[in-house]
C-alpha cells in the first residue's frame, strides 16, 4: 500500500467525520432519553466518544468492534452498553454496494438523573453496578429480540411510556448475568475533536487494510506526526500500542477463518495478514492461550463439524 494510497484514504474519512451529525433526535423533541437510528455509510460511523451511556443494538451487516481497548466482532444482533467517555465504533466489511438503510438502534441517557433518583428511591438503586460496568463496555447475550422490542417501543412513544419503557429494559440488562465485560481496562478518553478525527481514520485505514503490508510510519507520516509521537498518540487513544492492535486484528480474522473454513493453517496464516507462520503462531498463542490447531479443534468441538 503506498503513501498516497494511504493519504488519500486518510482524507476521505477525514472529510467523512466532518460531515454533520444525522439520524439523532432534535433538540427539543426529546427528554433524558435520546433514540438515534442509522445506516451504513454514515458519518456517524467513526471512532468516538460523548458524555452520555450509549446501548448499541445491530440490526444488520458484521464486521469489527471496537470499545475500550477491546476488538472483535459483531453480527445481527450485538447488542454493547458503553459508558460515558468510553471510545468505541463498529466498522462494516460486507456492506452492499447500494448501502444498509438501517444498521444501529441506539439509546442514549446521562448518569445524574438515575443517580439521583436511585438515592431517592430505592428499586433504582439495582441499575447502579450495571452503569459501573458500563465503564468498560459490555456485551449482552440472548436479549436481542427482546431489547429489538423495547427500543421500537421506546422510537414510537414520548414522555411516560417511554420513561417506562426505558426503565423496564434497562432493569432487564441489570438483571442479566448472560453477559461480558469488553476492555481490559475502564477507559475514558479525553480526546478533542481533531485528535478523535485522526484517530477514527487512522483505525478505519487499518481495519480495511490489515491484511495486506503497510508501516506505521506511513500512517504517521499522513496524520503529521513522528513515529514516536504517533506510538504515544495511539496507545493513549486504543489502548493497544500499534503492533499489537494490527496483531489482534489480524489473529481475530485467523480465528474466523479457523472456524469457518477448512484452509490449512499456513494459508490462513498469509490470509490474516501474517507474513510467517512461526510469527502468526506466536502472535496467536499470546492471545488466545493456545495454537491455531488447537483452536479449530476446540471450536469444531464447541460449534460442531
Amino acid at each position: 500500500m503506498s503513501a498516497k494510497s494511504i493519504h488519500h484514504t486518510l482524507q476521505m474519512e477525514h472529510n467523512c467525520v466532518r460531515d454533520p451529525q444525522q439520524g439523532f433526535e432534535p433538540d427539543g423533541r426529546y427528554g433524558f432519553i435520546r433514540y438515534l437510528e442509522h445506516g451504513v455509510p454514515s458519518s456517524l460511523v467513526r471512532w468516538h466518544y460523548h458524555e452520555e451511556y450509549e446501548l448499541h443494538l445491530i440490526c444488520a451487516s458484521s464486521g469489527k468492534v471496537f470499545v475500550g481497548d477491546y476488538i472483535g466482532q459483531f453480527a445481527p444482533g450485538h447488542l454493547v452498553l458503553t459508558g460515558p467517555r468510553v471510545p468505541h465504533n463498529w466498522v462494516s466489511l460486507d456492506t452492499p454496494e447500494e448501502g444498509v438503510k438501517l444498521r444501529d438502534m441506539v439509546v442514549q441517557f446521562s448518569h445524574a438523573p438515575l443517580e439521583q433518583m436511585a438515592a431517592a428511591i430505592p428499586e433504582l438503586r439495582a441499575v447502579l453496578p450495571l452503569l459501573s460496568r458500563a465503564t468498560y463496555g459490555i456485551e449482552f447475550f440472548g436479549l436481542s429480540e427482546q431489547a429489538m422490542r423495547r427500543f421500537e417501543r421506546i422510537r414510537d412513544s414520548s414522555g411516560l411510556p417511554r420513561f417506562i419503557e426505558f426503565l423496564t429494559l434497562l432493569g432487564e440488562l441489570a438483571e442479566s448475568s448472560n453477559y461480558q465485560l469488553l476492555s481490559t481496562v475502564p477507559m475514558q478518553s479525553s480526546d478533542d475533536d481533531d485528535a478523535l478525527a485522526r484517530i477514527s481514520s487512522a483505525v478505519n485505514f487499518i481495519v480495511q487494510n490489515f491484511s495486506s503490508q503497510f508501516s506505521m510510519s506511513d500512517l504517521a507520516q499522513q496524520l503529521g506526526m513522528s513515529e514516536r509521537m504517533f506510538t504515544r498518540f495511539f496507545r493513549s487513544a486504543t489502548g493497544n500500542s500499534f503492533t499489537d492492535f494490527v496483531n489482534r486484528l489480524r489473529v481475530n480474522k485467523a480465528c474466523q477463518l479457523l472456524m469457518e473454513t477448512e484452509r490449512y493453517v499456513t494459508n490462513i496464516c498469509y490470509d490474516a495478514g501474517f507474513n510467517n507462520v512461526a510469527n502468526f503462531n506466536r502472535r496467536f498463542l499470546e492471545l488466545k492461550g493456545m495454537t491455531p490447531k488447537e483452536f479449530r479443534q476446540q471450536a469444531s468441538g464447541r460449534f460442531g463439524a
